[in-house]
């Protein structure tokens, strides 16, 4: 976890409480919005796990502590004003009350969140058994198996880029990101470090 100046933090302005944004590591999607008072930051960062202050209970309270939703906290970063912290973590299943993955709405890592929820599938499948996880078998067939198949996909991408319909051009996409993120399994590597290289090509062009 990142380091973080507790006594930078403005708590007074909250009346002793500072606002907590969720947000999930992967898929960048916000999960919920709690509140935590000094005591609950200390625990979160002594712990690595969410704690946050119900302001109802006048309480602090772990998350998942009942339900086993835990969310283990990757990073915590405070806005400009020092009155809000935007906490990174990798959840351990749903973080609504209500079963959803975020309390706000329905949907499961929109847009190129889903990029993530990707990379996670295939961390999580790649420990199952080979006999019952696709994903696991090609794993098992070695790098320069799953490198011929992100060959084989892009080749198949190109072409439908060139002569097949939109939907045809989306299916093969869909499968060549699928190998792709399996091939960067397979390295040690996240779609992450691919975006740290764009990052560092676009300063570099600005």
């Amino acid at each position: 976890m990142t380091e973080i100046d507790v006594s930078t933090l403005d708590f007074d302005k909250g009346g002793g409480l500072i606002c907590a944004v969720v947000q999930d590591r992967l898929t960048l999607q916000v999960l919920m919005v709690a509140w935590m008072d000094r005591g609950a930051l200390e625990e979160t960062l002594s712990s690595g796990e969410a704690t946050f202050y119900s302001r109802s209970r006048q309480a602090r309270w772990r998350k998942g502590e009942t339900s086993g939703n835990r969310l283990r906290v990757s990073s915590i970063t405070p806005d400009c004003d020092g009155d809000t912290l935007l906490v990174s973590v990798d959840p351990a299943g749903p973080a609504c009350h209500r079963g959803a993955v975020s309390c706000f709405g329905d949907a499961v890592a929109p847009g190129v969140g889903r990029l993530g929820a990707l990379e996670r599938a295939v961390n999580a499948r790649a420990s199952q058994p080979p006999e019952v996880s696709g994903t696991a078998r090609l794993l098992k067939r070695g790098v320069k198996r799953i490198a011929q198949k992100v060959g084989e996909e892009g080749v198949e991408t190109a072409l439908a880029g060139a002569a097949g319909d939109a939907d045809e051009v989306c299916a093969e996409s869909a499968d060549l990101l699928y190998h792709l993120a399996v091939l960067l399994h397979a390295r040690g590597l996240s779609f992450a470090d691919v975006m740290a290289v764009l990052a560092a090509r676009a300063e570099k062009r600005a």
